[in-house]
């Protein structure tokens, strides 16, 4: 019976986790296509800069991967930008 019990919290916790990190995926996707909107880059442009395909760029904006930090460095100096400023509205 404990290790039922343990076994359903160790699941639940780990589908928390999940939801968690796909919020953060969103978040910071729809964070990288303000900014670069607000700087008048298309897709495709950014991912050239980036030397990324632009269907990477579209799946790191829509949320559908976690980009490591080194592709986040290389998003936030493609955009002239600090690296803070990508994660800032993440909280």
């Amino acid at each position: 019976m404990i290790t039922t019990s343990l076994s359903f919290m160790t699941t639940f916790e780990l589908h928390t986790s999940v939801v968690d990190k796909i919020d953060f995926q969103k978040a910071l996707g729809k964070r990288i296509k303000e900014i670069r909107e607000k700087n008048n880059i298309s897709q495709a442009e950014l991912a050239a800069l980036c030397n990324f395909e632009k269907s990477n760029m579209n799946r790191i904006e829509s949320g559908k991967t976690c980009p490591s930090s080194y592709t986040l460095y290389k998003i936030s100096s493609s955009l002239s930008i600090t690296l803070s400023e990508i994660t800032s509205v993440i909280k």
